[in-house]
C-alpha cells in the first residue's frame, strides 16, 4: 500500500492516539464520538477495515475494537507533529535537575536517566560511549600510599579516567617517571582498543625482554585499561515492569534489561544511527527478540563534535511517542551543552 489518503491518515492517527491513552482496543463508535470527522460510523468502520487489511491495525480476537500494529505506530511516528509547547514544564524541571550535576559526566548521566524515567513513566537510560573508541592523549602515574599507583588517562576529548592499581613492590618516583615516559611515547594518539591490541603483542614479546622496566610498564598499562565495559544507567525499572502491557512476559523482559552488556550493545546499535533527531525503534523493528514488544527512543549526545554516548527511554509499543521524542532530544542537547562548557 502506498500513501494513505488524508481521511485514512486521520483515522489511523486517531486510533493510535486513542490506544496510547486508553490501552483498550478502539472501535469505530469511539472514534466517531471522540473525533469530529463528520464521517458516519459506517464509513469509519470501512476505513478501519481497510487499515487492518493493509497491516496498520489489528483486531484482537476477543474484541470488536482494533489496535495499532508496529507498522501503524511507525506511520504515526513518521508523520506526527513535533509538539514543542507541550513540554515546557518537563524542560524546566529537567534542566534544573541536570544543572546541579553539570561538572561530572557520571552524575549527569545518572540524573538524566532518572529524570527521563520519572517524567515518562518508562525506563530511562543513559550510557557513555565505550571507552575503547576514545583516543589516549597521555597517561600520568603517581605514587599513592606506598605500593599503590594512581593512574590518570587523559583522552583527546578531554575526559579523564582514574584508576588505582596495587603494585607488588614499591617503585621509586624516578622509575615511575621513566615508565610513564615510555607509555606516552609508545601509546599516545592510539585508541584504547588499539592499545589493548598492542599490549597483547608486547606481552608475547615481553618473555624475550629482559627489561624489567618495560615489563612493569606493560603490566601497569594493562591494568589501567581494564575499565568495566562502559557503564549504563537504567532508571524506573519497577514502574516500568508494573505496566499492564508486560504482565505475561515480565521475566523475559526483566532478564534482558538487567543484562547490562546486552543493553549497551542495543544502545550502541540504535544510537549510532541517530544524528540530531532521536532514533525511534518500534516493536518488531528491534534488532533483538526479547525487545519485540517494546519501543525505544534514543538520541546521541556529543563532545568535541564526536558522539560521546546515548540517552533514551524504553517503553511499551503504545508509548506516548511525541512526549518521549521531545524529552530524549532535550536530554541529549542539554548533556551536549554541559560537556561543551
Amino acid at each position: 500500500m502506498g500513501m494513505l489518503n488524508e481521511r485514512t491518515e486521520r483515522v489511523l492517527y486517531a486510533v493510535v492516539q486513542s490506544y496510547i491513552s486508553t490501552n483498550e482496543p478502539v472501535g469505530s463508535r469511539f472514534i466517531t464520538k471522540a473525533y469530529s470527522f463528520n464521517l458516519s460510523p459506517a464509513t469509519i468502520r470501512n476505513i478501519m477495515a481497510d487499515l487492518e487489511e493493509s497491516g496498520f491495525l489489528l483486531q484482537p480476537h476477543t474484541s470488536a475494537g482494533r489496535v495499532p500494529t508496529d507498522r501503524g505506530y511507525r506511520f504515526y511516528v513518521d508523520h506526527m507533529a513535533r509538539q514543542k509547547e507541550a513540554e515546557d514544564r518537563f524542560l524546566k524541571s529537567f534542566i534544573l535537575r541536570l544543572e546541579a550535576t553539570r561538572e561530572d559526566l557520571d552524575g549527569l548521566l545518572e540524573a538524566a536517566a532518572r529524570t527521563l524515567s520519572e517524567h515518562s513513566r518508562y525506563l530511562g537510560l543513559a550510557a557513555p560511549m565505550k571507552s575503547g573508541k576514545t583516543t589516549l592523549n597521555r597517561i600520568e602515574l603517581f605514587i599513592y600510599r606506598g605500593n599503590y599507583i594512581a593512574v590518570m588517562l587523559l583522552t583527546d576529548e578531554g575526559l579523564i579516567k582514574h584508576k588505582l592499581i596495587r603494585m607488588g613492590q614499591e617503585l621509586t618516583p624516578r622509575t615511575l617517571r621513566r615508565i610513564s615516559e615510555y607509555l606516552n611515547q609508545e601509546f599516545s594518539g592510539y585508541t584504547i582498543d588499539e592499545i589493548r591490541f598492542k599490549l597483547i603483542r608486547e606481552m608475547s614479546r615481553e618473555k624475550a625482554l629482559c627489561d624489567i622496566l618495560i615489563s612493569k610498564a606493560v603490566q601497569i598499562c594493562r591494568e589501567a585499561l581494564s575499565f568495566p565495559a562502559g557503564d549504563i544507567y537504567i532508571s524506573g525499572f519497577s514502574d516500568f515492569i508494573g505496566l499492564p502491557d508486560f504482565s505475561d512476559r515480565i521475566r523475559e523482559i526483566a532478564g534482558a534489561i538487567e543484562d547490562k552488556h546486552f543493553m549497551l550493545k542495543l544502545l550502541e546499535q540504535v544510537g549510532s544511527e541517530s544524528e540530531d533527531v532521536p532514533s525511534v525503534v518500534i516493536g518488531s523493528e528491534n534488532p533483538v527478540k526479547e525487545m519485540r514488544d517494546l519501543s525505544m527512543v534514543v538520541s546521541a549526545f556529543k563532545q568535541g563534535g564526536k558522539t560521546a554516548g546515548t540517552v533514551g527511554v524504553i517503553g511499551p509499543t503504545r508509548m506516548d511517542y511525541t512526549k518521549a521524542i521531545v524529552m530524549v532530544q532535550t536530554a541529549a542537547r542539554f548533556i551536549t551543552e554541559a560537556l561543551a562548557r
